[in-house]
C-alpha cells in the first residue's frame, strides 16, 4: 500500500495517523478513536466506534493499523470512499491540518483559520494596497498563502495597534512582483513590529511566513495574537473608567487593575448576568458559554430593546447559537465566528466574540461627577509610561515559558517574573531551590524579590541596586522597579551584542563609548557627515543620524523621499517613525517609540543603536 504514495505523502499521512494513535503503538484502538471523535465534536456511542473500526479493520485485529489507514486515505484521494463513515472522520481530522514543525507535529483548528480570515477581510476590505490579496478564502490555507509578501500581516499589525508601522517603509506591489529582498524586508518589519506590541514570535521568521502553507500553525498563532491584541487592547480602566463598577465588596482599585483583559471580560460578563437577576455565572469562554444561555442573558441585559431571550426556549445548541449571533448583529457586532464555534465551546473564538460585544456595547452606566473625579485620580497608577511599556514588551519578547506581563509593576510583585527573567538572560544563575514557587503571602514575595536583588548584585550581572530591597518591589515602587528592569535589559542587550559581534570586540564587554564610536565610524565610512556625542546628544532628535546609520548598514533600505530636514516637531516625529520601521525591516528588535527619539531618551536610544549594531555582518 505504501508504494502507492510518495515519500512526502507518507510523511503527511503518518502525521495524521499519529494524531489518532496517541500511545504510538502503531494501532488505533477504540479508546483512541473515541477520544478523537470527542475532540472533533463527532460524538459516537461505543457501538458506533466499534463499527467504525470494523469497516477499516481488514485483518480483524480489532484495531486500525497504518496500512489499513492508508486504504481509507487512497479511497478518499481517488474519490471512492463511498459510504465509509471512517473516511469522514479521517477527512475531518485532516482539516486540523497536521504539519511537521520544529518541535514535532503541530495542529490547528480549521474553524479558527476560517474565522480569522473572515475577520481580516472585514478589517482590511478597503485597503487599496491589498487588492491583490483580498478577499481571503475562508476555507483551507488561503490565509497562509496570502501572508507570503509580508504586506497582509504588516497591515494587520496596524489594525491591532494603529501606527505601529510607518507604512512608508513597506514595499508595496505596484505593477510587478516584489523581489525576495523586498519580501524579506516586509516580513522582518511585520515580525519585529508585532514583537514590539507583545506578540510572541518564537520560531517565526521571514522564511516561515513567506512559506506559510508549510507552517500554518505559526501563521495562525501569530494572527490569533494580533486579533486578541486588537480586540482586547481597549479593555482597561484607562480606556473605560466605568469599569470601576465591577469592583466587588472589600476591593480597592488596585485589585481591579491587577486583572488581565480576559479577567475583566469575565467579570464584566458576570456583572451583567447578576444584574439580570440570573444565577448563571461563567468561569471560562468555553464550556460555560457553549449552550448560549449566558450570551442570551448578557445581550438582553445590555440591549433589552434589541435583543430578546427567545433562544432560552430552544433546545438545539446550533439554533440557540444562531440566535445569539443574530442578536449581536443588531448591536452592529461583526461576528466572525459561526454557530458551531459557540456550540463547540471554542475558547479563542468565544473570547474574541465576547470582546467584540464589549467593544461595541459595554452596557455600563456613565460615571457620576464624583466617580469621574475618583477615576481621574487613577491616572498615575496605571504604569502606562513609555519605559514601563518598553521594559514589559522586552520581557515578553524573551519567550520565557509561563511568563507574560500585562502590567510590569503589578506582575513583578511576587518575584517570580524577575527571577525567570534573570534565569533567561543568565542561564543557571538562579538556584530554584531557594525560590518560593507559590508566593501566596507578602513574606514569600519579599523573599523572592530579595533573592532577585541579591542575584542582580552578583558578579555575573553586577547591577547597581543601591537602596532597593524586596519590599520595594512588593510595594510597587515604580522608580526602583524601572531602574532594576532597565539594568537587566541593558545587560542583556550588551551581552547579546558582544556575542553576535565577537570578532569586533574580541569577547570583551561592550561599553557605551564602544557603541558610540562604532556608530560614528559606520556613518562616516558611508560618506555621511552626521554624528553623535552621546546618547543624550540633542541633535539625535531629528533622526537624521539614525537614518544615515541604517543606510550605511544596507544601502537599499532607505527611501530618501520620505526623509525630511527634521526642523519642526512634526518633521522630527515623522523621521523617527520612519527610522524605527526601517530598522525593523532589517530585522532589528526595537522597543522604543518615536517620542523616545524626539525627546532623546538616552536609555532607549542605547537599545536602538545596539540593536542596529547587532545586525552588521
Amino acid at each position: 500500500m505504501a508504494s502507492k504514495f510518495t515519500e512526502a505523502e507518507i510523511k503527511e499521512y503518518q502525521a495524521v495517523f499519529n494524531s489518532f494513535d496517541k500511545d504510538h503503538s502503531g494501532q488505533i484502538d477504540t479508546k483512541e478513536l473515541k477520544g478523537v471523535l470527542q475532540e472533533l465534536k463527532m460524538f459516537e456511542s461505543d457501538a458506533q466506534v466499534t463499527g467504525l473500526i470494523k469497516e477499516v479493520d481488514s485483518n480483524k485485529t480489532g484495531t486500525i493499523e497504518f496500512n489499513e489507514f492508508l486504504d481509507v486515505v487512497l479511497a478518499v484521494k481517488n474519490g471512492k470512499s463511498g459510504g465509509l463513515k471512517f473516511a469522514k472522520v479521517y477527512s475531518k481530522q485532516k482539516e486540523l491540518i497536521q504539519v511537521a514543525g520544529h518541535s514535532g507535529v503541530h495542529s490547528f483548528a480549521e474553524e479558527e483559520m476560517s474565522a480569522f480570515a473572515e475577520h481580516i477581510n472585514q478589517c482590511l476590505a478597503d485597503d487599496k494596497d491589498l487588492k491583490h490579496l483580498l478577499p481571503i478564502e475562508a476555507k483551507g490555507l488561503d490565509l497562509c498563502k496570502k501572508v507570503r509578501d509580508g504586506l497582509l500581516l504588516a497591515k494587520f499589525v496596524n489594525v491591532a495597534v494603529p501606527d505601529t508601522i510607518d507604512e512608508r517603509a513597506l514595499n508595496k506591489k505596484s505593477g510587478k512582483d516584489l523581489t525576495l529582498f523586498q519580501i524579506n524586508e516586509n516580513q522582518n518589519l511585520g515580525i519585529e513590529a508585532a514583537k514590539s506590541i507583545g506578540v510572541i514570535t518564537t520560531n517565526v521568521g521571514a522564511a516561515e511566513l513567506t512559506n506559510g502553507e508549510k507552517y500554518p500553525h505559526l501563521v495562525l498563532g501569530m494572527v490569533w495574537q494580533l486579533v486578541k491584541i486588537q480586540l482586547l487592547n481597549s479593555i482597561s480602566l484607562k480606556n473605560h473608567p466605568e469599569l470601576i463598577r465591577l469592583l466587588e465588596d472589600g476591593e480597592e482599585l488596585s485589585d481591579l487593575m491587577k486583572l488581565t483583559p480576559e479577567q475583566l471580560l469575565l467579570r464584566w460578563f458576570n456583572y451583567h448576568l447578576k444584574n439580570a437577576g440570573s444565577d448563571k455565572r461563567i468561569k471560562n469562554f468555553s464550556s460555560d458559554v457553549k449552550d448560549s444561555t449566558a450570551y442570551t442573558i448578557l445581550l438582553n441585559q445590555i440591549a433589552p430593546d434589541k435583543c430578546d431571550k427567545t433562544a432560552l426556549s430552544l433546545t438545539d445548541p446550533l439554533k440557540k447559537a444562531e440566535k445569539v449571533i443574530g442578536n449581536a448583529a443588531k448591536l452592529n457586532v461583526k461576528a466572525f465566528l459561526k454557530a458551531g464555534d459557540i456550540a463547540s465551546g471554542n475558547p479563542r473564538l468565544n473570547l474574541a466574540f465576547t470582546a467584540a460585544i464589549f467593544n461595541m456595547c459595554p452596557g455600563l452606566d456613565p460615571l457620576s461627577k464624583e466617580e469621574l473625579e475618583k477615576a481621574g485620580l487613577m491616572e498615575d497608577d496605571f504604569g502606562d509610561s513609555r519605559e514601563e511599556r518598553a521594559f514589559r514588551m522586552w520581557i515578553n519578547s524573551l519567550g520565557v515559558k509561563d511568563l507574560y506581563l500585562n502590567s510590569l509593576f503589578e506582575d513583578v510583585k511576587d518575584g517570580l517574573a524577575l527571577l525567570k527573567t534573570i534565569d533567561k538572560i543568565e542561564p543557571g544563575l538562579v538556584d530554584w531551590k531557594k525560590v518560593e514557587n507559590t508566593p501566596n503571602n507578602k513574606f514569600k514575595k519579599i523573599s523572592n524579590n530579595n533573592y532577585a536583588v541579591d542575584l542582580g548584585k552578583a558578579k555575573e550581572l553586577n547591577l547597581s541596586l543601591v537602596g532597593i530591597g524586596g519590599s520595594d518591589i512588593v510595594d510597587g515602587n515604580k522608580k526602583l522597579i524601572l531602574g532594576f528592569v532597565w539594568q537587566l535589559m541593558r545587560h542583556h542587550t550588551l551581552k547579546f551584542l558582544a556575542e553576535v559581534q565577537k570578532k569586533k570586540f574580541g569577547g570583551k564587554p561592550v561599553t557605551d563609548d564602544m557603541i558610540i564610536a562604532w556608530a560614528n565610524e559606520t556613518v562616516k565610512t558611508s560618506g555621511k557627515t552626521t554624528s553623535m556625542s552621546s546618547f543624550k546628544d540633542p541633535s539625535l532628535s531629528d533622526s537624521r543620524f539614525f537614518i544615515d546609520l541604517l543606510n550605511a548598514i544596507e544601502g537599499r533600505v532607505v527611501n530618501w523621499e520620505y526623509v525630511n530636514d527634521g526642523k519642526t516637531p512634526e518633521e522630527k516625529l515623522n523621521n523617527a517613525r520612519y527610522a524605527i520601521s526601517v530598522a525593523r525591516k532589517l530585522g532589528a528588535t526595537i522597543f522604543l517609540l518615536p517620542e523616545d527619539i524626539v525627546e532623546v531618551k538616552p536609555k532607549m536610544i542605547l537599545t536602538f543603536i545596539a540593536s542596529v549594531m547587532s545586525l552588521q555582518k
